[in-house]
C-alpha cells in the first residue's frame, strides 16, 4: 500500500490521526446505512414481486375479456364505447427521504367515488364481457399507481446502494489502509530522528567531558 506524499513532522502525525478516525467514524456510518438501505430494498422488492403478480393477473383477465368483447362485438361500437371516460383520476406526485434518498409518493384521487363511473357506455349494445374487461382494469389500476411507485424505489435505492457500497470499499479498502501505513512511516521516521538526536547529544556529551578533562 503506497503511502500518501506528506512530511514526516509531528504535526502532519496529529492530522492523519484526526482524518483516520474521522474516516473511521465515517466507514461506519456508511455501512449502517448500506445494511439499512440492504434491508428496506429486500422488503420493498418483495413488496413489489407481489403487488406485480397481483397487476399482471388484472391485466391478463382485462386482456381475456377484451378479446372476447372484441370477437362478440362491432369494432366501430367497441372503439365508440369507449371513447367519452366518465371516470377522471388525479395523480400528486410527491418525495419522501428514506436513508438520504428521495423516492417518489404517487396518490390517486378519482372524480368520483361511485363505483359505477368506469363505465362509460349503456349496456344496451355492449356485451358482459366488455364490462368485465373495464372492471378487471379498473380493480388493479391504484396497484398499476402503486407499483410504478416501488419499482422507481427500488431503483433508486439499487443505485444508492451501489454508490454506498463503492464508498465503503474505498475507504475500508484504500483510504484507511493508506492513513495507517502513512501513520506508521511517519512515527517510524519520528523514531528514528529521535534516536539519531539523541545518539548525537551523547557524542557531543562524551567530546565536551573529555575536553574538560584534558583542560584540567
Amino acid at each position: 500500500m503506497a503511502i500518501l506524499n506528506v512530511n514526516a513532522t509531528r504535526m502532519e502525525l496529529t492530522n492523519l490521526k484526526r482524518k483516520l478516525n474521522t474516516a473511521r467514524r465515517g466507514h461506519k456510518l456508511l455501512k449502517d446505512k448500506r445494511d439499512e438501505l440492504m434491508r428496506r430494498f429486500l422488503d420493498t422488492v418483495k413488496e413489489n414481486l407481489a403487488l406485480r403478480l397481483k397487476v399482471e393477473e388484472g391485466i391478463k383477465s382485462a386482456n381475456n375479456y377484451m378479446a372476447i368483447a372484441g370477437s362478440v362485438m362491432q369494432p366501430q361500437v367497441l372503439s365508440t364505447a369507449l371513447m367519452l371516460p366518465k371516470q377522471e383520476v388525479r395523480i400528486d406526485v410527491s418525495e419522501k427521504n428514506v436513508m438520504s434518498v428521495m423516492i417518489p409518493e404517487f396518490k390517486t384521487e378519482f372524480k368520483s367515488k361511485n363505483s359505477e363511473d368506469i363505465y362509460s357506455y349503456g349496456y344496451a349494445f355492449t356485451s358482459g364481457e366488455l364490462d368485465g374487461a373495464v372492471s378487471a382494469i379498473s380493480s388493479v389500476f391504484t396497484d398499476m399507481i402503486k407499483l410504478a411507485e416501488i419499482e422507481k424505489s427500488c431503483q433508486l435505492m439499487a443505485d444508492e446502494i451501489e454508490k454506498t457500497r463503492r464508498r465503503v470499499n474505498a475507504l475500508e479498502h484504500v483510504m484507511i489502509p493508506r492513513y495507517e501505513e502513512t501513520i506508521r512511516y511517519i512515527s517510524m521516521k519520528l523514531d528514528e530522528n529521535e534516536r539519531s538526536t539523541t545518539t548525537r547529544l551523547m557524542k557531543i556529551k562524551d567530546m565536551m567531558i573529555a575536553e574538560n578533562v584534558k583542560e584540567k
